[in-house]
């Protein structure tokens, strides 16, 4: 892997991350456009490279709500109003976090084995576009085009069983092309939280989400390495290559938040769909035209 190689997938990934279309699934189709997954030992370190950078992810969150963190912080030693409120939001998180903490720990070797695939990405991609489009289909039906981006629920009126629900719902983004943010948003609202409040919250669910993902994923590699006297993913990367990975997906990330808060604001669920049946179309052209 070259530095190119890095920015790329370092711009995929915090480009994708919070938004609802996989940042999973791109990094798989990039890195395969790239060439980097032609050899089993140099594939496996790059999959273990795409975990890690989503380190830069998890920074730009941290930035951006830091407000929100440490009121989470003060609600551990606090008592005033604002403060239950972050020590109930911290609450929430863990247990919406729990689920796809317990399955990822026990799935992790059969998702590698089985949906690190082009066609179970395509195949999430497709389907995960048609189910947000009839979320927003949905919400406009019931609460009307002009008022559906201001109607629901905040952060602060989530209870812990709505919270193990989106939890649920992440869980289901254990499929690469599925989308946790897809997931954890479109669950939010569907369980009335304003499109806006739930991307928040699906923000701040990346922070324990990502984060576990980062670690577990490195440790494994660095063990992996160790027992089999192999070299770890930083040997056969370089260095060099991870860090400019994790500083531009953080920019990226950054970037795409902000960004999407707005626009999901403005314009919902629907156009995020489109671009994923659009792209999964795309990408089976390309698919069966590469193997002609």
């Amino acid at each position: 892997m070259n530095i190119v190689d890095a920015i790329i997938l370092g711009l995929v990934e915090g480009v994708t991350e919070y938004l609802p279309v996989s940042s999973t699934g791109h990094l798989i189709l990039a890195s395969r456009a790239l060439g980097l997954d032609s050899d089993e030992t140099i594939k496996r370190a790059v999959d273990d490279f795409n975990i890690v950078i989503q380190g830069g992810a998890i920074l730009a969150v941290l930035g951006l709500y830091w407000p929100r963190v440490l009121q989470m912080i003060r609600g551990l030693i606090a008592k005033d109003d604002d403060a239950r409120k972050g020590r109930r939001l911290l609450i929430n998180l863990i247990i919406a976090f729990i689920p796809a903490a317990v399955l990822g720990f026990l799935l992790d070797e059969t998702i590698e084995k089985h949906l690190f695939k082009p066609w179970a990405v395509i195949t999430a991609l497709a389907v995960g576009g048609v189910w947000m489009i009839a979320i927003d289909f949905w919400r406009k039906k019931k609460f009307g085009t002009e008022h559906v981006a201001d109607t629901g629920d905040t952060i602060d009126d989530i209870t812990w069983q709505r919270a193990l629900l989106i939890g649920l719902f992440q869980c289901v983004a254990m499929w690469p092309g599925t989308s946790r943010s897809m997931m954890t948003i479109a669950g939010g609202t569907i369980l009335g939280l304003k499109p806006r409040q739930a991307a928040e919250f699906s923000f701040l669910l990346g922070l324990p989400t990502l984060g576990g993902a980062c670690v577990y994923k490195l440790a494994k590699n660095l063990k992996h390495a160790h027992v089999t006297g192999t070299p770890n993913l930083f040997e056969q990367l370089g260095w060099l290559p991870v860090i400019v990975g994790v500083a531009v997906a953080t920019i990226s990330a950054a970037l795409a938040v902000r960004w999407l808060v707005s626009f999901l604001n403005k314009h919902g669920l629907a156009p995020f769909g489109y671009y994923r049946i659009v792209l999964a179309i795309a990408v089976v052209a390309l698919t069966l035209i590469s193997t002609k």
